[in-house]
């Protein structure tokens, strides 16, 4: 798969400028240590991102059942596994960062889920077996190649892991299975659906949030994906 982006020169270098600031903001220790996300104390290590300002969380404490089989996919701190496991006892959370894995594993155990949630090492389903009745997906949004374990939570080099993931995510579907996914308008949302869509995913949208800094708005959308039985 060769990725080319769908921006003009002028649009990629704005988008190459917001990433950059995002990630030398948390690279120089923003959101490191302790902190409440959503009602949840978590350990934030240095390797990991940082639950953003615009998450998937609300999104995901409405999604989940009692009842559901949820996968995680790259977890970071394991707050969407944590806020899942609020209802689901049965939790896979994977990361293809290990300093995530190892946080997601201490966060569980500092909100008392540790029990629901198992962790591992997976790059997108490497490591991941069986089906899911939920995925929750927040991948990285730009397309850039990420210089270490930290920036590969925001940068996802020509787009490689999600286009893994939505060729491979129905077959870990149980029937009626749903996908929840957060993206924004920083990176090339439109390939995204574009690829769902390739797929055989019917979209739905369950919110959308704008944000604005240094005079750029960038959307920030949530949806589900759901996909009819072969």
């Amino acid at each position: 798969m060769n990725y080319r982006p769908a921006v003009s020169g002028d649009e990629e270098r704005r988008i190459r400028a917001w990433h950059d600031a995002a990630y030398e903001s948390i690279r120089d220790g923003k959101g490191v240590g302790v902190t409440e996300v959503l009602g949840h104390q978590l350990e934030i290590p240095p390797q990991v991102i940082p639950p953003p300002r615009m998450s998937l969380g609300p999104a995901v404490r409405d999604e989940v059942r009692e009842g559901d089989r949820v996968l995680d996919m790259g977890t970071g701190s394991g707050i969407n596994a944590i806020l899942a496991a609020a209802k689901s006892t049965d939790v896979l959370a994977v990361d293809i960062n290990p300093h995530a894995v190892a946080a997601a594993i201490a966060n569980a155990e500092r909100n008392g889920v540790a029990d629901r949630i198992t962790c591992r090492e997976s790059d997108v389903f490497s490591a991941v077996e069986g089906t899911f009745d939920l995925i929750i997906f927040d991948p990285p949004f730009r397309w850039f190649a990420p210089r270490d374990y930290l920036e590969a939570g925001m940068a996802d080099e020509n787009y490689q892991a999600l286009t893994r993931f939505l060729e491979q995510a129905g077959d870990h579907l149980a029937p009626g299975g749903r996908i929840l996914m957060l993206f924004g308008s920083s990176g090339d949302l439109d390939y995204l659906y574009r690829t769902a869509e390739a797929n055989g995913f019917t979209r739905e949208i369950v919110s959308a949030r704008e944000l604005t800094r240094d005079d750029q708005t960038v959307t920030y959308v949530s949806f589900r994906l759901t996909r009819q039985a072969r």
